[in-house]
């Protein structure tokens, strides 16, 4: 399961950060921790594993995503980024 989670993730990252923010709004300068593209996916995992607590699913997404996202913000970070 987790090889076809991995996959599926990273499929969608590449769609999500190729049609979510076009090319002429991306600036120079410092990027943020977490792209948009990655906050999507992970919204998009929680919804699909059926994880309806934020703090359960960042949990289980520390454990078993954590080699597909460089920086996983924490439960106030990632609330506030979805909001």
């Amino acid at each position: 399961m987790t090889t076809d989670l991995d996959t599926l993730l990273t499929a969608l990252y590449v769609f999500c950060d190729d049609h979510l923010t076009p090319p002429e709004r991306r600036r120079p300068g410092r990027r943020k921790k977490l792209s948009d593209a990655e906050l999507l996916c992970l919204a998009v995992a929680q919804v699909l594993l059926g994880f309806p607590s934020q703090h359960h699913w960042l949990r289980f997404a520390y454990g078993r995503l954590g080699h597909l996202f460089p920086y996983l913000p924490h439960q106030p970070g990632y609330h506030k980024r979805l909001t």
